[in-house]
């Protein structure tokens, strides 16, 4: 799903090898204030980062809070195999409200730094689906609660929805954002989308390629998904822009990734895309669109990565307690990372009351969210 953020920071990833100390300089002097922005001294704080026994293999987690009585978020991230850790200082801001969990997968991140190519054991998407119950276990245990709000974003959403449909137990709501539904390859309207931007654009080769390839996912070759989600991205100045200054730009200045971790993140990357094959027969509404836990989604306004049309679809026959839909204006794909302030007001004000309420209120169908700028905007 992420291929062109592989073959963008790839280009980045071959700059750092060119000796420049005026860019080394500002990267090291960003860095260093960041470091500072993220440290948490609140005594009833929480600060834990490292590698914890995870199916088998050591796997980075990661546990940070201002107070550690404040609800427990567990994310699952994008990708395959694009991890959130590098977003920190952009969700800085969460972490008053929130414990947020978060995990470098199997084959990702530092959790593929830790043990290379050959000690990533099986990577599968069921390995890493029991992987993330386990997550989820920890954390429990770790924190002293039974249940966690489960934040899903992009390529991780597709875990989100089975663990939240199978584990009521364990969530005590589901949140998900870049939503990705899998529909059996019945709908066509993302590819019809490319087509017409490129032909708008006047890139009449790149449509003729995309042409060729249908719009049927599951007969697509890795060669043909990685140009199709070259070509998606691309052909979007909000999704571009937003790889750019908020992907890209997050994972130069961040204070928890040298340039080895950075290093891994990409080739964590290119070594988790043989999970995306497993998954492209999926079909999440023949799966099931019952849950028992709080169902929210919010969606980027103008998503083409995972389109949110098709995001609104599913949510409309989805059946569960209490249920809420929003928009972030001016957001396409990493909604919640482009925009974090708007996103936090929609945990605060839409999800918090839920899960703190002893009793489930009737469902609801949110408003547009008006975007604004975060702090910590990498420049």
């Amino acid at each position: 799903m992420l291929g062109t953020v592989l073959t963008t920071a790839a280009t980045v990833a071959g700059a750092l090898a060119v000796p420049g100390a005026g860019l080394f300089g500002h990267r090291a002097l960003r860095r260093s204030g960041n470091a500072a922005l993220m440290r948490i001294d609140s005594p009833d704080g929480i600060d834990e980062q490292g590698f914890v026994r995870i199916g088998g293999i050591e796997q980075w987690v990661s546990v940070r809070g201002e107070d550690r009585s404040n609800p427990v978020v567990v994310e699952v991230h994008g990708g395959p195999g694009a991890t959130n850790s590098p977003y920190g200082i952009r969700t800085r801001s969460w972490e008053r409200h929130f414990t947020i969990v978060r995990w470098d997968m199997r084959g990702a991140g530092k959790t593929f730094g830790r043990g290379g190519p050959e000690g990533q054991g099986e990577t599968t998407f069921e390995r890493l689906y029991e992987d993330a119950l386990e997550v989820t276990h920890h954390a429990c245990e770790r924190l002293g609660v039974a249940r966690v709000v489960l934040l899903a974003n992009s390529f991780g959403t597709t875990f989100g929805l089975r663990l939240a449909r199978d584990h009521p137990e364990l969530y005590s709501a589901y949140v998900g954002t870049d939503q990705n539904v899998h529909d059996g390859g019945r709908d066509t309207g993302g590819h019809r989308a490319l087509l017409e931007r490129l032909r708008a654009a006047g890139r009449t080769k790149d449509a003729a390629v995309v042409a060729a390839m249908g719009p049927d996912r599951r007969r697509w070759t890795a060669r043909q998904r990685a140009a199709y989600d070259k070509l998606c991205t691309a052909s979007d100045p909000l999704t571009l822009d937003t790889l750019k200054k908020v992907v890209l730009g997050s994972m130069w200045l961040s204070p928890l990734h040298s340039l080895r971790d950075l290093r891994d993140f990409f080739r964590g990357q290119s070594f988790s895309e043989r999970i995306t094959p497993g998954t492209a027969g999926f079909d999440d509404w023949a799966d099931g669109t019952v849950f028992e836990v709080p169902f929210f989604l919010f969606q980027g306004d103008s998503d083409v990565i995972t389109p949110t049309e098709r995001a609104r679809a599913f949510f409309d026959d989805v059946e569960a307690p209490v249920k809420g839909f929003a928009l972030i204006e001016e957001a396409s794909h990493w909604a919640a990372l482009r925009h974090p302030e708007v996103f936090l007001d929609l945990l605060l004000t839409r999800v918090l009351p839920v899960i703190t309420s002893p009793a489930a209120t009737p469902a609801v169908t949110l408003t547009p969210a008006p975007a604004s700028s975060g702090p910590g905007d990498p420049a």
